[in-house]
C-alpha cells in the first residue's frame, strides 16, 4: 500500500464535501436541499446505481483514512437505509412512498458528515506506528493528541 500523507487525507475531506453537496444539495431551499440522490431516485434503476455506487464510494473513502469501527457502523446504518428506500422504488406500484423517502433521508449527507467528523478529530502522524514506538515518538503523538482536545485517536499514514 502506498504511504498516505496529511495531504491525501484532506484530499478525501474534500472529495467527501464535494459528494455530500452532490447527493444532498445541489438545490438549496433555504436550510433544505434537494440533490443527485433525491432526483434520481425518481428515475428507475438509474436512482438505486446513484444511491448504491455512492454509498459504495464513501465506504471506500473511509477505509482509506482508516475510520473508527463506529463511524463504519454510523455510515453503513445511514448508507444502508438510503441504499433500501431506493431499491424498494424499483418495485412497480410501490415506486413512489420510497422516491419520497429517499428525497426526505439525506442519507449520503449523513454518513459523509460522520466521515469528516471522524477526520477531524483523528491526529494524523505521517510515520509507521512500529517506528513511533520504537523511537519513543508514539508516547508524544498521544500527548499532542489529548493537549489538542477534541481529538480521540492516533493514526498513522504509514501503516
Amino acid at each position: 500500500m502506498a504511504r498516505r500523507t496529511i495531504g491525501d487525507i484532506e484530499k478525501i475531506w474534500t472529495d467527501v464535501e464535494g459528494m455530500k453537496k452532490l447527493s444532498d444539495k445541489v438545490i438549496g431551499i433555504g436550510p433544505f436541499g434537494i440533490g443527485l440522490d433525491g432526483l434520481l431516485t425518481w428515475v428507475p434503476v438509474v436512482g438505486t446505481v446513484y444511491s448504491v455506487g455512492g454509498a459504495g464510494w464513501l465506504l471506500v473513502q473511509a477505509a482509506k483514512v482508516k475510520a473508527s469501527p463506529g463511524t463504519f457502523a454510523r455510515m453503513i446504518a445511514y448508507l444502508g437505509l438510503d441504499s433500501v428506500t431506493t431499491m424498494v422504488g424499483e418495485i412497480p406500484f410501490l415506486d413512489f412512498v420510497p422516491s419520497i423517502a429517499d428525497v426526505l433521508f439525506r442519507g449520503h449527507l449523513m454518513a459523509a458528515t460522520a466521515l469528516q467528523k471522524d477526520i477531524q478529530t483523528t491526529h494524523w502522524v505521517e510515520a509507521s506506528e512500529r517506528d513511533a514506538r520504537a523511537s519513543g515518538e508514539h508516547v508524544s503523538h498521544v500527548a499532542e493528541m489529548r493537549r489538542r482536545g477534541g481529538l480521540r485517536r492516533v493514526v498513522y499514514l504509514h501503516d
